[in-house]
């Protein structure tokens, strides 16, 4: 007998999510939703996923709201045209450098009705609420439509429930229409969630696959007076966008 091809090798639900690197609970999910190909075997009907499919859904090309081709967008950031699906780590020293690149990045997203999220612990969050009304944006009226979301708590305290959080806020956005999502993220708040930064580090590399099947751009934001040496340079290697771009462009 010949060995199966890799892509017609079937695996079980924990098998696919350990590859795709998220929870049983968001493969289930896909699944029900028809989003990922699955096949029934036995007599207890257990769900059986083709390696092949499984690359596909994490490699899917988002529809471009016309339904033909793929759909690309460019978002700002910091003079740096990123295409959609751009996970970055962004670094800064000052009070005032953290907000240099993401002020911007949330006040043109708000204007342009595209949902914006921001992790990060309260009094962060206050900072930037008092900054986006600063510059004119009724941050209120954005808050009540979904346009911008705080969250305060963080998206979970283990990677797979941190990335079941996001599952479940883009899935909607997409599925509304929306073509554009825009994130950011306060590390030095995130990691107060997280067992060590180590841990943190391996949310922030599975990160990279959901970043993938979203139409969104994620800010990472790294305040290097309160992470290590050690910590910067995997958030550099756990963060591969960076390497096609000037990463003097980030530094704040």
């Amino acid at each position: 007998m010949s060995k199966a091809k890799i892509s017609d090798r079937l695996l079980n639900t924990e098998e696919a999510a350990r590859f795709l690197r998220v929870s049983e609970a968001s493969i289930r999910r896909w699944s029900d939703a028809g989003r990922l190909p699955s096949r029934r075997i036995g007599g207890r009907r257990e769900r059986r996923f083709r390696e092949v499919d499984l690359l596909a859904y994490l490699g899917g090309a988002e529809a471009s709201p016309a339904g033909g081709g793929a759909f690309r967008a460019d978002v700002n950031v910091g003079g740096v045209p990123l295409p959609l699906h751009s996970h970055l780590a962004t670094f800064y020293n000052t009070d005032a450098g953290r907000l240099r690149l993401t002020l911007p990045f949330f006040v043109d997203g708000i204007r342009a009705g595209q949902p914006c999220f921001l992790a990060a612990a309260l009094d962060v969050v206050d900072i930037y609420v008092r900054s986006l009304r600063s510059e004119g944006v009724d941050i209120d009226s954005a808050m009540e439509r979904g346009t911008f979301v705080a969250v305060p708590g963080g998206p979970g305290t283990t990677v797979h429930g941190a990335l079941d959080f996001w599952e479940q806020q883009f899935s909607p956005a997409r599925a509304s229409g929306q073509t554009v999502i825009r994130v950011v993220g306060e590390m030095s708040s995130e990691r107060k969630l997280f067992s060590s930064d180590a841990e943190m580090m391996n949310y922030e590399a599975a990160f990279n696959m959901l970043s993938h099947r979203f139409p969104i751009v994620t800010l990472c934001q790294y305040d290097v007076r309160e992470f290590d040496g050690e910590t910067i340079f995997q958030a550099i290697r756990v963060h591969p966008d960076l390497f096609g771009l000037h990463l003097g462009s980030f530094l704040n």
